[in-house]
Formats: C-alpha cells, sequence, structure tokens
C-alpha cells in the first residue's frame, strides 16, 4: 500500500505536502499556489515558513480541522486542535500522533518547544513528517511506512544526517524536503536517494506547480 499511496503524495516545495487520500491532507503548506481545499492541515511550529495563515486560510474549508501546537494556533482562525508529541488523535479518521522534531546541535528548533513532526495514519499508510528537526533519539523507535525528511542543513539535519536518520527509522520509502527553497539544493536530495538506493525505495518529488 505504500507503493500506492506514494503517488498521490505532493510535494509543493520546502516542506509542503498534499496527501490526496480518502482525505485531503496537508503537511505545513507555506507559498503554494495551488487552491485544492483541505479536510486536515497538519502545522509542525510557529516558524512563517510552515505556520502561514494566509496559505491555511486559503486552502480551508468550513469544516477543516488545523492540528498543531500552541504558538502556532495563537495565529490562526477556525477549528484548531493542538497537541503535544507524544499524544495522538482522530481527526475524521486519520489518526494523527505527534512526535518530537527538534535541535541537538543548534537552537532553531529547542526540545523544550514541544514543536511538532507527525505520523499520519492515511487509509492504512504511517505517512511521517519529520518538521524541522536533526536526527534524534526518538527515531529510532518510530514504526511508519513513508518518511518525509528534511536534508538541507543549516536549521535541520543536512543530508549526512537524514541518511543516518532514515537507516534508523527504516521506512519502506523515504522521500527528501526541506530543499531549493531558503537553504538546501537538489544535490541534497540526489545525495541522501544515491547513498540508500540499495536500503530502500527513496523517492524524489518534483515540486507541483
Amino acid at each position: 500500500m505504500p507503493e500506492k499511496m506514494i503517488d498521490k503524495i505532493h510535494w509543493l516545495g520546502h516542506d509542503s505536502f498534499r496527501v490526496d487520500g480518502s482525505r485531503t491532507v496537508y503537511f505545513d503548506p507555506w507559498d503554494v499556489t495551488g487552491d485544492i481545499k483541505a479536510d486536515i492541515i497538519m502545522i509542525s511550529h510557529e516558524h512563517y515558513d510552515h505556520c502561514s495563515p494566509d496559505d491555511v486560510a486559503k486552502l480551508s474549508k468550513p469544516y477543516t480541522v488545523v492540528v498543531t501546537e500552541p504558538e502556532c494556533a495563537k495565529k490562526l482562525s477556525g477549528n484548531i486542535k493542538t497537541i503535544k508529541p507524544g499524544q495522538t488523535i482522530d481527526v475524521n479518521g486519520v489518526k494523527i500522533t505527534g512526535v518530537p522534531s527538534y535541535n541537538t546541535d543548534k537552537q532553531f528548533h529547542p526540545q523544550q518547544n514541544n514543536w511538532l513532526g507527525f505520523i499520519a495514519e492515511i487509509d492504512g499508510v504511517k505517512i511521517y513528517h519529520a518538521g524541522d528537526t536533526d536526527f534524534i533519539p526518538e527515531m529510532k523507535k518510530l514504526d511508519v511506512d513513508i518518511a518525509l525528511l528534511p536534508v538541507s542543513g543549516t536549521y535541520v539535519m543536512n543530508a549526512d544526517q537524514a541518511i543516518q536518520a532514515a537507516r534508523a527509522i527504516k521506512p519502506k520509502i523515504a522521500v527528501p524536503m526541506h530543499y531549493d527553497k531558503i537553504v538546501g539544493t537538489v544535490s541534497d536530495a540526489e545525495k541522501f536517494a544515491n547513498a540508500l538506493k540499495k536500503e530502500m525505495t527513496v523517492v524524489i518529488k518534483e515540486k507541483e506547480a
């Protein structure tokens, strides 16, 4: 099933994705050009390139549910649900678990902020959106089918660290993100893919126009 689900996952640039499953789900929509409405929007933390009130408003319909952390929630209106790492909720049949997401050797995303990565179980497939994170010990305990992992360095783990993270998580499919916008290049994604190609399926997504 992950092999079918990966075709329904659309990269919108940076850390932004749309999943066209039985529910239309967005992760961290920012500077999104399309206007396909969301059933659920997940936002990892309150930085502008993740928590974008304009994009949330554009993509929302009356019954859209936004799942995020408390600081981002203050910037938004609508049906907002806040969670912390370790908490699981069910939203319209999608099981959403907040997981830790933080820096270990830089201070852009402190662990004490309780900012989020997400595991969203959509149509029986567990999709992990790591948020802005380094390779952290908690990743070794994750059980997911598809992992969306940052690779750019600077604010998050670099490609080498992301390779270590993917090996620890052992997803069926890994997808690089957080590059080719603000920081990072396609070469970071290619380095990630080339290192792992004999160990798991790696899909470098084309950015959706």
